[in-house]
């Protein structure tokens, strides 16, 4: 009985919750809408290796969930800059930070309707040490980890304008 007792707030919780409206997003998983949606974007080429390794892991990500006819492109604009941080007295530089931005558009095929139309950004810091080929691996693994992050962000963003112009559409009961 008092072990019934200590359940009542756990179960009051989770039909408060229930009652919030939260759902999750790829509610479904791989043959959810979300999902589905997600699948059938079509990633333009993105100018620059960066932009190749961009390209590649927002594909990779997209197609997660299987590959569907493609209903909506994502065009992508990618600017990466290389800035020395930390300078010291003999004007050498000691550490560098890598940027890159990405303005993206997701644009519905049928209607060429822009949906989603935003920007991405992530950024690392490299230390800069003696041997050149130490420096030149970081600042390519910085490359590839940026590439990961922002097309992380891209994916969550527009898979979440795509829930949203999913909920739209549904038919109200």
């Amino acid at each position: 009985m008092r072990r019934a007792l200590h359940l009542l707030p756990a179960l009051g919780l989770a039909l408060a919750l229930g009652a919030c409206g939260l759902q999750p997003m790829y509610g479904g998983g791989g043959s959810g809408t979300v999902a589905r949606d997600v699948a059938a974007v079509s990633v333009s080429p993105i100018e620059g290796k960066a932009g190749y390794l961009v390209r590649n892991a927002l594909s990779d990500r997209m197609s997660a969930a299987g590959q569907a006819p493609a209903r909506f492109r994502l065009d992508v604009r990618l600017d990466e800059k290389l800035v020395g941080m930390i300078v010291r007295s003999d004007t050498s530089v000691s550490r560098e930070r890598r940027v890159m931005r990405a303005r993206y558009q997701l644009v519905d095929l049928a209607s060429g309707a822009i949906l989603l139309d935003s920007t991405a950004d992530a950024d690392a810091g490299i230390d800069i040490v003696s041997s050149e080929y130490a420096v030149i691996g970081a600042e390519q693994t910085a490359q590839d980890n940026l590439a990961k992050d922002l097309a992380n962000q891209i994916v969550t963003h527009v898979a979440t304008r795509l829930r949203q112009v999913e909920t739209a559409a549904a038919p109200r009961p």
